[in-house]
């Protein structure tokens, strides 16, 4: 393989030494695993972030280029504010000044580019539409992933289908079919690269306890009401991990769907885990991960970290956790039937929580998510540890990327 000279642009905020520590940002530690890997294999990597990322980097040879965050700062400052503080108090706030840093350091990318000081530009994770503009200032080749389904959020509807002419590459086929106000013939995908896991980090248990987990982050589109709604049905215990999101702007899921439940015997909230050895004593000792998401997940990386703890996975067959999860190897998948909406000021909205409970789609959903569980002790967790070893690589993900990276510099 041609050594080269790579940008990886990570233009969220959250990409800082001092914030990423604190949030659910898995897309900034594959950014990390990837760059470290492309240096590994002897390409020259600059990995481009808000802030600087320096006690992430173990490979003195990865070099970081960061934005000039003064004036973020100084507004932190006079609202004495720290940057999670003021994302939760004042989220638009937040929002422009981290826009502001992206354009920043997008645009230096793309000129360093142009002086040559790259063969190609990869911009990692993109939730707005100023690299995408840009790329025809880009003298190199540029390559764009997204994180999130094309369809999730309305910034992202309204912008994405412009630019499908760019050079995309996929987390997963699923992914794709949420591009859909464009035909996908016409959109350039230029490849699909799974992500991949450090088997190192964890350690295989043959002898789980008895318990279901769920971990990621606390909002509706997980699902985590059917999580406990499956535990309580089965009359088994339930541990949830993962930051919620009460008094961050108007959500309430945690307060109307998931704190009422909690009782601290058979649910247990057990708060935002943040080190792989927390990880590996939550879900090592599970006997099943439920990742029950009933949005298009382009791709969960928390059911690679069960399955390297042989930890099998019990969800809906939604999004990339189809293509991710061996049914009767790695875990069990279950249909998932939307619920109903109810109409409100002439609106379809969700079902509230006691109403939802009511809902006959629901209730059949928990149902056949209960009958997966109830079949999980025909996982054999050692297979479970062996798929994931022959699929989901680090090095998988590190040859994945470098050949898309190859093919566009070549052509």
């Amino acid at each position: 393989m041609e050594i080269m000279k790579l940008a990886l642009v990570v233009p969220h905020i959250f990409m800082h030494q001092e914030i990423l520590p604190e949030v659910i940002f898995s897309p900034g530690e594959l950014a990390l695993s990837l760059a470290h890997g492309l240096v590994n294999q002897g390409h020259e990597v600059t990995i481009f972030t808000p802030g600087p990322i320096n006690k992430f980097i173990v490979d003195n040879k990865l070099k970081n280029q960061t934005a000039d965050l003064t004036l973020f700062k100084e507004e932190l400052s006079q609202r004495g504010d720290s940057y999670i503080e003021l994302l939760k108090k004042h989220p638009l706030t937040f929002i422009t000044l981290a826009r502001q840093v992206q354009a920043e350091i997008t645009a230096q990318a793309y000129q360093l580019a142009n002086q040559d000081e790259f063969d190609l530009v990869h911009v990692w994770c993109n939730e707005e539409e100023l690299a995408l503009v840009n790329e025809q200032l880009c003298q190199k080749p540029v390559v764009f992933n997204h994180h999130e389904p094309f369809n999730f959020l309305t910034r992202y509807r309204s912008i994405f289908p412009k630019y499908p002419h760019l050079n995309w590459i996929s987390l997963s086929l699923a992914q794709r079919e949420t591009f859909n106000r464009v035909s996908l013939e016409n959109v350039n995908w230029v490849g699909n690269v799974y992500h991949g896991i450090n088997l190192d980090r964890f350690k295989f248990n043959q002898q789980p306890e008895d318990y279901l987990v769920y971990m990621g982050r606390i909002i509706q589109p997980k699902g985590v009401h059917y999580a406990i709604a499956c535990a309580k049905e089965l009359g088994t215990k339930l541990k949830i991990a993962g930051k919620h999101y009460a008094g961050h702007s108007k959500d309430e899921y945690w307060q109307k769907f998931i704190e009422p439940e909690i009782d601290g015997e058979f649910i247990e909230y057990v708060g935002f885990i943040k080190t792989d050895e927390e990880k590996q004593e939550l879900l090592g000792n599970a006997t099943t991960l439920l990742m029950p998401s009933i949005w298009q997940e382009p791709f969960g990386m928390v059911v690679l970290e069960a399955m390297a703890c042989g930890t099998p996975v019990v969800g809906f067959n939604q999004g990339g956790v189809s293509e991710i999860v061996k049914v009767g190897q790695s875990g069990w998948l279950a249909d998932y039937m939307p619920e109903k909406k109810i109409n409100k000021n002439g609106k379809k909205v969700d079902q509230s929580w006691a109403q939802l409970k009511l809902d006959q789609n629901f209730q059949e959903n928990v149902s056949r998510l209960v009958d997966n569980v109830k079949k999980i002790k025909t996982i054999d967790r050692t297979n479970c540890r062996k798929y994931l070893e022959d699929n989901f690589s680090l090095e998988k993900m590190y040859q994945g990327y470098e050949e898309v990276y190859q093919k566009l510099k070549t052509t």
